[in-house]
């Protein structure tokens, strides 16, 4: 249907030419030697002591909320701007989350907000089981903020940095801010195994304990004996051999959208009425998914209009993310604010970011943009 997608996949000869590797060698699931090496090469990524290939970014969230205590009944505090993803994971283990505003200008989680918050609960004596941050778009959370707020209260933070691989904040790469972090390699990211997903952490005891989990939890004998309940969670090899190509060319493909999102802020970021993410001091955007919220008064067109106007040239986009708060699914859900990702919502419009856009494509989707003003 379209001509110009919002974030398809992005090889290259590397990793055609790891996946016939690992095809060839017959290592093809569970696992083998692309995952041990696709682990350790996130390691040297990220910086972290430890991570563990998984099959989705919400298998590592359910996972990274197990292992740090979360369970039936439990509050969890988290980004109300998000994908559901990062609330179903609690959703899972019988938690409950409970959803904290965003920043204005970042739209990130915001820090304040959840201190506030936090102090509260802890004058109740209900403190949450565990804070999720997100790190919104590509771009990264005010980590240092949040892990503060944290452990003031010893609450572990997982940071979901499922659209943030090989972003940063304060030197600090993005996913280790927590306890745990959690990657995505979903097909729309901009590091992709086909499907997948891993969980970072300086813990390496954590990390043990995921891995027996994602693998159902079997002893380590001769036969099939299980003394818990486990997850059929592990990344498979051949989908590792593919991210380790997208990891080898992870820094290329950043730059590429880099320019994309910069022609964006060029051509659209002086009309009226179009604002981009803040980007904070010391923060290191990957540029997955440039998004712009649009005043309809001073833009002159809703972004209801501007998205239709793409749609009519087959060129996918889409709203920014609609808030937990907003969604049936959690219509009873606590929330603190909510004005914030409620107004980003109907203001938002996610453009397509592939670094693979030519500049004259670039150059089109912001003259349609443009074009739709009455």
């Amino acid at each position: 249907m379209w001509k110009i997608y919002l974030s398809p996949p992005e090889m290259s000869a590397v990793e055609r030419e790891r996946l016939l590797h690992a095809f060839d060698s017959g290592w093809i699931a569970p696992a083998g030697p692309d995952l041990d090496a696709f682990e350790d090469e996130l390691c040297a990524l990220s910086g972290a002591a430890a991570a563990v290939g998984l099959s989705s970014g919400t298998a590592a969230l359910h996972l990274a909320l197990e292992v740090v205590g979360v369970g039936r009944g439990d509050d969890v505090l988290m980004s109300d701007l998000t994908f559901a993803a990062s609330a179903f994971a609690a959703a899972y283990l019988g938690a409950r989350p409970c959803f904290i505003d965003g920043d204005p200008h970042t739209w990130q989680i915001d820090p304040e907000l959840l201190r506030a918050e936090l102090a509260v609960r802890a004058a109740a004596g209900r403190l949450p089981a565990a804070v999720v941050s997100v790190d919104l778009y590509g771009s990264v959370a005010d980590g240092t903020s949040l892990a503060a707020a944290c452990a003031e209260y010893g609450v572990p933070l997982v940071e979901d940095a499922a659209e943030a691989v090989g972003a940063s904040r304060d030197g600090v790469a993005a996913g280790r801010f927590g306890q745990v972090g959690i990657y995505s390699f979903n097909g729309n990211k901009i590091a992709t195994t086909g499907g997948g997903g891993a969980i970072i952490t300086d813990d390496v005891a954590l990390a043990a304990r995921v891995r027996h989990l994602s693998t159902q939890a079997r002893e380590a004998v001769a036969h099939y004996e299980h003394r818990e309940i486990g997850r059929n969670y592990r990344m498979g090899n051949i989908n590792a051999a593919i991210g380790r190509g997208q990891l080898h060319t992870l820094d290329e493909r950043i730059e590429a959208r880099r320019r994309v999102y910069q022609h964006y802020l060029r051509t659209l970021g002086e009309l009226p009425g179009v604002r981009f993410q803040a980007v904070p001091v010391g923060c290191v955007p990957n540029h997955w998914l440039t998004t712009v919220e649009l005043d309809p008064h001073e833009f002159g067109a809703t972004p209801a209009e501007v998205l239709a106007a793409l749609r009519a040239e087959r060129i996918e986009a889409r709203p920014g993310f609609m808030p937990m708060h907003l969604q049936p699914v959690f219509a009873d859900a606590p929330v603190v604010g909510g004005a914030v990702s409620a107004g980003h919502f109907a203001r938002s419009v996610s453009l397509p970011s592939s670094g693979r856009l030519s500049s004259d494509e670039v150059q089109m989707i912001a003259d349609i943009v443009a074009s739709a003003r009455r």
